[in-house]
């Protein structure tokens, strides 16, 4: 039996799973997946749960129940390329024939001193969930300082001054106007969103350093009762530690058939590979259908197909409960309708990996 590991239940590998399982995998192939929790994580949901708008179990899709799959529960310390192992943290090791890297990402703190221990994070549920309890036991007027104001920023700081109305929100962003990714009406739509729900808006910042309690932009001291970080991601520790070449943003190059060069045998997946588009959920999900082609036609002992670059449809951002923004096919769309959309999706999403 050929053994074909999966590294990570996010986005991408559920997609691989659910195009395998029950009936695309050969006989020959026994899948195991490899996640710390028995569940999967919705992402794209974990500004809501931290600003406490959504329980956790909205936030949780159960793997799929199938007698083909193997799930290995542990966290991962170490990845040998060169004897086909992964190493956990208890010890232990599980063998590969093939294998995917989807381990997704930290934050990236851009050696900002006293960021990594002053601040609270959004890219886990346990981070998440850490920073719930922070923000929904400050007493009232508590001061929020949220920093970056890209998706997950703009998101949590709405999702919070709906929830948290007494509380004084301040969004930080380097740029002249947030969302610069975005085009300028969307900017201007979710900026004036802030001003008339009284989340202060700090442009042009330059986060120097963190303290407890104090944020120092261009070395001016902010008092914050609370400081989140969603000013930039990069690969988890395991595959910045791999030995492979990577990006300048630490993730790893890849063939068009997203494998290692000279190793037909590892792939990498999401937010760990370099790929034309930023990371998201979306990209995740396409490059794991591509890559579910690939090995099949290798398992097959046939070339694999020539591989079309990757669609993405568009992306949705949410302003609390009741308005939204965001690109569909490169059209902007505001307001109730992008809400809708978002929730939709959503939903859709849910029931169909449930």
């Amino acid at each position: 039996m050929k053994k074909f590991v999966i590294l990570g239940g996010g986005y991408g590998g559920m997609r691989m799973l659910q195009r395998l399982l029950p009936n695309a995998l050969p006989n020959d192939v026994e899948i195991t997946l490899v996640d710390r929790a028995p569940y999967h994580s919705l992402k794209t949901e974990f500004y809501a749960l931290a600003a406490g708008t959504i329980s956790d179990q909205h936030v949780r899709v159960s793997f799929p129940d199938e007698p083909r799959l193997n799930i290995k529960y542990g966290t991962i310390v170490n990845i040998d390329l060169q004897n086909n192992l992964v190493h956990f943290e208890d010890g232990s090791t599980l063998s590969y024939d093939d294998l995917v890297i989807g381990l997704g990402c930290e934050d990236k703190y851009h050696n900002v001193p006293g960021a990594p221990e002053h601040t609270y994070s959004i890219q886990s549920i346990d981070q998440s969930r850490a920073t719930y309890q922070t923000l929904n036991n400050l007493p009232p007027h508590g001061v929020v300082s949220i920093v970056g104001a890209g998706l997950s920023g703009v998101e949590l700081a709405s999702e919070l001054s709906e929830s948290r109305p007494d509380l004084t929100i301040k969004l930080f962003d380097r740029g002249a106007l947030i969302l610069s990714a975005f085009p300028e009406r969307l900017s201007n739509y979710v900026q004036k969103w802030f001003v008339e729900n009284g989340v202060e808006i700090v442009s042009k910042a330059n986060i120097t350093r963190v303290e407890e309690n104090k944020l120092y932009n261009h070395d001016e001291e902010i008092y914050s009762d609370a400081i989140v970080w969603t000013a930039g991601i990069q690969p988890s520790k395991v595959v910045r530690n791999l030995d492979v070449e990577k990006d300048p943003q630490g993730r790893v190059i890849l063939t068009p058939h997203h494998n290692i060069p000279n190793n037909e045998h590892v792939y990498v997946l999401g937010d760990c590979a370099s790929l034309p588009h930023a990371p998201s959920a979306q990209l995740a999900e396409g490059q794991a259908e591509q890559i579910v082609q690939v090995l099949l036609s290798r398992w097959k002992g046939e070339q694999p197909p020539e591989l079309s670059t990757i669609k993405l449809k568009g992306v949705l951002g949410s302003l609390g409960k009741k308005h939204g923004f965001g690109l569909l096919a490169e059209r902007p769309i505001t307001g109730r309708v992008a809400r809708l959309l978002k929730s939709g999706l959503l939903w859709m999403y849910k029931h169909h990996n449930g």
